[in-house]
């Protein structure tokens, strides 16, 4: 099997998820997950409106949805501290303001720009709580669930810029946070590689999240603002999920290193 062919042989999958917060880790995990979600939720609402891979961009969206609901019922109950609670406070008004714009119309390049901004706010409370979840644990295991989990955000938070910039919102704008993204990713991979709680099996995982990268990396590179390319557009849309899920599988290994 060839390289590239290895890379599209990762199958898209629902992500895991768990009925109830087992322990600390499994929050500052399902935590983390809450930044992914926010910005999948806005790289679908864009796909969608770009007419990109849309009946999977709506699936997308929908299953976000209830899981960033469901979780954040779980967090707010969960939250060990009152200041960890306030904070869940705050991003269930904040959340209160973002599906407003998700749902109810069909995505409008009009409201891109409030989806984005309000994509925003949105990751910066729940990074808010998992920064303060990892706090609390104080353990190496919590600092790469953390570490790891924003992985995946980052995926997503690269794939919504980039279509963004290709509905011509914010142009300029995207392709300069797409860069930032990318470095972090990059920065990021090497810290968890050289990790010394990184195990055989991470190890082994994320060296297939490497392979991954490559072809999402290829993606992105493309970007055109202002293009067109329905099919580079909907391969950016692909392998962010692909790399998505492998990371979020890496991510719950790290979390149960205890």
């Amino acid at each position: 099997m060839r390289r590239r062919d290895l890379v599209l042989a990762v199958p898209l999958l629902p992500l895991a998820a768990q009925a109830q917060m087992v322990d600390l880790n499994d929050a500052i995990n399902k935590a983390g997950r809450q930044r992914m979600l926010s910005q999948r939720m806005a790289k679908s609402y864009l796909a969608g409106g770009l007419g990109v891979e849309r009946a999977q961009a709506e699936r997308t969206l929908s299953a976000s949805i209830a899981m960033f609901e469901r979780q954040l019922v779980e967090l707010s109950a969960f939250a060990p501290k009152p200041e960890i609670k306030a904070t869940y406070q705050q991003l269930d008004a904040a959340w209160g303001d973002y599906k407003a714009v998700l749902v109810g119309e069909q995505p409008a390049r009009a409201r891109a720009a409030s989806v984005l901004a309000l994509s925003g706010k949105v990751l910066k409370l729940a990074n808010d709580g998992t920064g303060q979840l990892e706090k609390v644990s104080q353990k190496p295991a919590g600092r790469l669930v953390n570490l790891c989990g924003r992985q995946r955000m980052l995926s997503q938070r690269m794939a919504a810029y980039y279509l963004s910039a290709c509905w011509d919102v914010q142009p300029q704008l995207c392709s300069a946070e797409l860069a930032k993204a990318r470095e972090e990713f990059i920065a990021a991979h090497e810290v968890l590689k050289r990790a010394p709680e990184t195990t055989a099996a991470i190890q082994e995982q994320l060296a297939m999240a490497a392979l991954q990268w490559t072809f999402f990396d290829n993606a992105l590179r493309t970007l055109q603002p202002g293009g067109s390319d329905k099919q580079a557009m909907a391969n950016v849309f692909t392998t962010s999920e692909r790399i998505l899920q492998l990371m979020d599988g890496v991510t719950n290994l790290y979390s149960k290193l205890g």
